[in-house]
């Protein structure tokens, strides 16, 4: 049997997501390989990719010599603000060192077991291992920058090269071949083009978070703000900020870390090989990413001033959602016909299931294309999301909402003013979010909102009447503009009965 390594001919990737190996007849098998069949791949995919698990062991052999050969004592830093933390400055290094210790050692065991293959479990605890090295220098305050750069730089190099590169851990044996797009649905919510645009939002992210993270956990003494001047500093040394028991800005980078990294994860199948890692990516985007949208938005409420930063890494995570929740949806989709069919949950779960229909995605660009057809790319990567006119002039009214207290000239104090942010914050996060035709029906919300906004200041009384009428034009523009659906452009299986 020749083993060859396959690239991916719809989408300019490895069509795995990773460059294991595929037999000439594994795309047509239908899961009829032999058991032999399927260790010989994975045997032949191991030699591959043997020098990733002497890198991995390399990479342990650098975390075990770290505390001996830079001195993690030396200048520590302090939170910013006067910051008081639950660990003592001898212990925030002796956590630290004993953390990269431990860590070089399991890399360089868990590394070394993983030069035979068939040894997935020893691939999931370096995994691990990784993803401790991203949570230990935020949880334990690391002293030095050195020591976060350190940790989260090999930790992140370990996730790719433990479960991203290589593929997830003998997943060779068990893959479904199949179908690219979901039943019903005209695309495909997880090809590469639909996830290289949240790859590159969550990259960007991580940038954002990394800035105000590093300014919070002692490495810079500034953060620059190109429009609230010093609000944002006030904002990151505040009691709301102060309140967790970590750098809330070091936290946001290792959420959009997991979220960068995850785009990578998978085929351009995953919707239907990966139901585990799609719930997990979605959690990380939706629920969670609502939270962080929720807690910079009432910054003027609760601080009392704004972050240019803050909404910066706000914004970024916005549009993340929509372009997320259709892949979430056709995972869903997957598991209610995987239980109508009778398939065992749990395995589908864990390990995806067989395809309802066999087909091919012969209308996304190939992503290698980009360079030259960047266009096409761009609207592959955006199905799924249409922009109808009312849900954008309503984004630009919860703008001028935001703004109107300032421009009136109320404090940013007043009950009236903080009706005004939240409300206007919050009609922007709906609009945007509906503008993905899967959630189009939570336009509605925005009723409510453009009825606080109508009604709300006039009922408080500290504001302008300049100020209450505007808001009251603004409420009514709001409600009528919530009614109209918009633009269908795409079909979604069983999911095109709740577009509405």
């Amino acid at each position: 049997m020749k083993i060859e390594i396959m690239g991916d001919g719809d989408h300019g990737m490895a069509s795995r997501g990773v460059s294991r190996p595929m037999s000439n007849h594994d795309s047509k098998d239908k899961d009829k390989d032999g058991g032999m069949d399927r260790m010989e791949m994975l045997h032949m995919h191991h030699k591959q990719t043997l020098w990733i698990y002497w890198t991995i062991i390399l990479l342990g052999i650098w975390m075990l010599s770290s505390p001996f050969t830079f001195d993690y004592g030396k200048n520590i830093v302090q939170p910013s603000g006067g910051r008081s933390i639950w660990l003592t400055d001898a212990m925030r290094v002796s956590f630290m060192e004993w953390s990269d210790i431990i860590s070089g050692l399991l890399l360089v065991f868990f590394g070394w077991r993983s030069l035979t293959p068939n040894r997935p479990i020893s691939l999931w605890i370096a995994c691990f291992v990784g993803i401790w090295l991203n949570f230990a220098p935020v949880i334990f305050w690391a002293p030095a920058s050195f020591i976060y750069l350190n940790d989260t730089i090999v930790g992140a190099l370990i996730i790719a090269l433990t479960i991203l590169i290589p593929g997830m851990p003998n997943m060779i044996t068990y893959m479904k071949m199949g179908s690219k797009v979901p039943p019903g649905w005209t695309y495909n919510p997880s090809s590469w083009p639909q996830r290289w645009i949240m790859i590159g939002l969550g990259f960007f992210g991580w940038l954002v978070s990394r800035y105000l993270g590093a300014f919070q956990l002692g490495y810079s003494d500034f953060v620059w703000d190109p429009f609230f001047g010093e609000s944002s500093i006030k904002v990151l040394n505040s009691n709301m900020s102060h309140s967790l028991p970590v750098s809330d800005g070091a936290f946001g980078a290792l959420a959009y870390t997991f979220e960068f990294l995850m785009g990578w994860m998978g085929s351009p199948s995953r919707w239907r090989t990966m139901p585990w890692m799609v719930t997990f990516f979605g959690i990380l985007v939706i629920p969670l990413g609502l939270v962080h949208i929720f807690l910079v938005i009432s910054q003027p409420v609760i601080v009392g001033e704004w972050c240019t930063f803050c909404l910066l890494a706000a914004a970024i995570m916005l549009p993340m959602i929509p372009l997320e929740l259709d892949e979430v949806v056709a995972m869903g989709q997957h598991m209610v016909q995987a239980k109508r069919r009778g398939d065992n949950m749990w395995e589908v779960f864990w390990k995806g299931g067989k395809p309802f229909e066999e087909n091919m995605d012969n209308r996304t660009t190939k992503l290698m294309k980009f360079p030259n057809k960047p266009a096409e790319v761009f609207k592959a990567s955006v199905w799924g999301m249409s922009v109808p006119w009312t849900l954008a002039v309503s984004t630009v009214l919860g703008i001028a909402a935001m703004f109107g207290p300032a421009v009136f000239g109320v404090e940013i104090e007043t009950t009236a003013a903080n009706i005004f942010h939240l409300s206007g914050s919050l009609i922007v996060v709906v609009s945007v979010i509906c503008m993905g035709e899967i959630v189009r029906r939570g336009r509605y919300l925005n009723i409510l909102l453009g009825l606080a906004i109508a009604v709300g200041p006039w009922i408080v009384k500290d504001g302008t009447i300049g100020l209450n009428i505007t808001g009251t034009i603004i409420g009514l523009l709001i409600i009528v503009l919530s009614f109209p659906r918009g633009p269908k452009k795409e079909n979604y299986g069983l999911w095109d009965k709740y577009v509405k």
